[in-house]
């Protein structure tokens, strides 16, 4: 088994685990509900196919369904938020900017790239799931607010785990 599946193998575990029993029940007046599991799809090389993708979106997102009781709403926004990752990686830099065996780490790419690529992907996420939960756009605002903080809060987890993970490149 070659290093980059094992680790990739206990990024999974690690993060479902992380977040069915500890950030599940991190909840802020109902406004923040961190999300750090879909660090796993952020973190996934860039020559990765797009149909594995979308299968590894939808077994992790069906995982943290299973454990959370959600019917499918997390499956459905990770697999949604994957769909357009090959799309918003296209328009915020050029393939001819990303070497085999790169991925979307603060030590390959900066501070900047990697904060507005996760920015982007977290966003679409959250505001999938958000929505899709309430299925209603009736309060609108107090759907919105909860996103913008979770989104904020799961971002500012990423970026933390960027540092704490990833050492840069001597």
């Amino acid at each position: 088994m070659n290093n980059d599946l094992l680790n990739n193998i206990i990024r999974f575990i690690f993060l479902v685990t992380l977040q069915v029993l500890l950030l599940d029940h991190i909840q802020f007046g109902g406004f923040i509900n961190p999300y750090l599991y879909i660090f796993f799809i952020l973190l996934l090389p860039f020559e990765t196919p797009k149909a594995l993708l979308l299968v590894l979106a939808f077994i992790l997102g069906f995982t943290i369904d299973i454990f959370s009781n959600t019917y499918g709403l997390h499956a459905a926004a990770t697999v949604f938020m994957t769909f357009w990752r090959p799309s918003i990686l296209k328009r915020i830099s050029s393939r001819q900017a990303y070497e085999p065996g790169m991925r979307p780490v603060l030590s390959d790419l900066g501070f900047m790239w990697v904060f507005f690529y996760s920015f982007i992907l977290i966003s679409i996420h959250h505001c999938f799931l958000f929505f899709i939960e309430v299925f209603s756009f009736r309060d609108f605002w107090f759907t919105f607010g909860r996103s913008v903080f979770s989104i904020l809060f799961t971002l500012l987890l990423v970026m933390l785990s960027q540092y704490f993970f990833f050492k840069k490149k001597k």
